[in-house]
């Protein structure tokens, strides 16, 4: 029997231990919580550390804890190798959950389901049960291979920060949280905020406040606004032409004596805005078919409008539109927009190509933005990219093709994981390429076939870079 062929019985004889291993850990509320002396992220993170960390010395290996901001499981005391980074943090429960509750989970039809499941338990135990694989069954290695355990990546990866002031990056690091084949380019992240104050006080018809959006890298799905002096017979014309060009829905009601407008459209992730339909943008077009009278609360929105416009997606109104062939084009989505007394308020998400940089990127936006009238702050993180010819990569896209039977490849995305600041991190696994586990979302599943499958090739993978 080849080494695959072990490696493949042992991952089939102890699936079942990974199902309840990765079930005990997602019956852990780890949504970050306020902080607590040792518990930098609160008691879920903290308690989620602790049994997964329990789990590791269970199975043999030597564990390490770094304050509760992240602990780690060596496979031996070589050389280091490899890294695997995985976390056991969540994102909120949220509502509309149909199979289960959130933290109740179960399996259904060869899936597990509840809160991690996918992002980032399920991954984090393939990584734990390959690791596994490589120890009992003997397989000799040269170098280390590390699992690192982080509690804050869905909230800034300021456990990641904490861990590597102590600790140097590994020649070679994957995350498991990402998907197949294998994820080498992440794009860049350019994030503005733009404010305008109001001097002079509400005309007779004027905008009394408007509000879209509360989470920067999500697309409005929802906006409402509330207009003094203004009349619905104005706008039913222009309300029914703007419902018919941007697809979103606006309703109307009467408030203290004003006429108040709602618009639903849909959410998007912000890595993907052209994926929803910003209600923000939609009703702040609406709002600009009105004549501004003199309003600058009005002149304000129609300016901030001309700079994001419904529908454009890819930054070309405050000049930042670019592509190039390693990471494809920049996308820029507007998802917080607040006008009241106290001005105006908004937030931009970009997520920029490899070729962006301050000078081609970060000064245009600035400038474009200046140039309307308006106060800006910014803040860019470069794209990263590893080279997809690297030993590393092939060696690594090998073992997907070993096991699954299809072409491995490289892929660019928008969004960002806990390697995107490390030299030599992939994401790699471990959903499967066409697999929607609703991540983020109620009903997060993870399919325990696809566990299996990146358990093995993360066992190959440890073996061929570590032996």
């Amino acid at each position: 029997m080849d080494i695959s062929e072990k490696i493949s019985k042992f991952i089939d004889e102890h699936t079942d231990e990974m199902v309840r291993d990765t079930m005990k850990l997602c019956e852990v509320n780890s949504e970050k919580g306020p902080y607590e002396e040792g518990k930098p992220y609160g008691d879920g993170p903290f308690r989620a550390l602790n049994e997964a960390m329990d789990l590791c010395e269970k199975y043999g290996f030597d564990v390490k804890n770094y304050d509760n901001y992240v602990a780690c499981a060596d496979m031996n005391d070589k050389e280091s190798g490899l890294d695997i980074l995985a976390h056991m943090d969540v994102v909120a429960a949220g509502d509309g959950w149909t199979v289960t509750e959130a933290y109740k989970p179960i399996v259904k039809d060869g899936r597990i389901y509840g809160r991690g499941s996918s992002d980032d338990k399920g991954p984090a135990m393939c990584a734990l049960y390959a690791m596994r694989a490589v120890k009992e069954l003997g397989l000799p290695l040269s170098r280390n291979c590390r699992l690192i355990l982080g509690t804050d990546e869905e909230c800034g990866s300021s456990d990641i920060k904490h861990y590597y002031a102590i600790e140097k990056e590994a020649p070679m690091t994957f995350s498991p949280d990402g998907e197949f084949p294998l994820i080498n380019v992440e794009k860049g992240q350019f994030r503005g905020e733009i404010t305008k104050s109001f001097d002079g006080e509400l005309l007779e018809r004027d905008l009394v406040y408007f509000k879209g959006g509360t989470t920067v890298n999500i697309v409005p799905g929802k906006a409402q606004a509330l207009l003094k002096g203004f009349g619905l017979s104005e706008l039913k014309d222009i309300y029914e032409e703007t419902e018919a060009l941007t697809e979103v829905s606006f309703s109307f009601s009467e408030e203290e004596g004003c006429l108040k407008i709602m618009a639903e459209g849909s959410t998007a992730h912000a890595s993907t805005p052209e994926n929803g339909k910003n209600a923000a943008l939609a009703l702040a077009l609406l709002i600009s078919k009105l004549p501004e009278e003199g309003s600058e609360r009005l002149s304000a929105l129609n300016r901030l409008l001309e700079l994001f416009p419904y529908g454009v997606t890819d930054g070309s109104g405050i000049n930042i539109k670019m592509s190039d062939e390693i990471s494809h084009a920049t996308t820029c989505s507007l998802d917080i927009v607040e006008i009241s007394d106290g001005g105006l308020f908004a937030k931009w998400d970009a997520r920029t190509c490899a070729a962006s940089n301050e000078e081609n990127c970060v000064a245009p936006a600035e400038k474009a933005v200046r140039d309307k009238g308006f106060d800006i702050k910014t803040d860019f993180l470069p794209a990263h990219v590893v080279d997809g010819d690297s030993d590393f990569v092939r060696t690594l896209l090998a073992c997907y093709e070993k096991y699954t039977g299809k072409k491995g490849e490289c892929l660019a995305i928008g969004g960002g994981t806990y390697v995107h600041e490390l030299k030599n991190g992939v994401a790699f696994g471990a959903v499967g390429d066409t697999t929607d586990t609703h991540m983020h979302g109620a009903d997060e599943f993870m399919i325990i076939e696809e566990m299996k499958t990146a358990a093995k090739i993360y066992a190959e993978a440890i073996y061929e870079l570590c032996k």
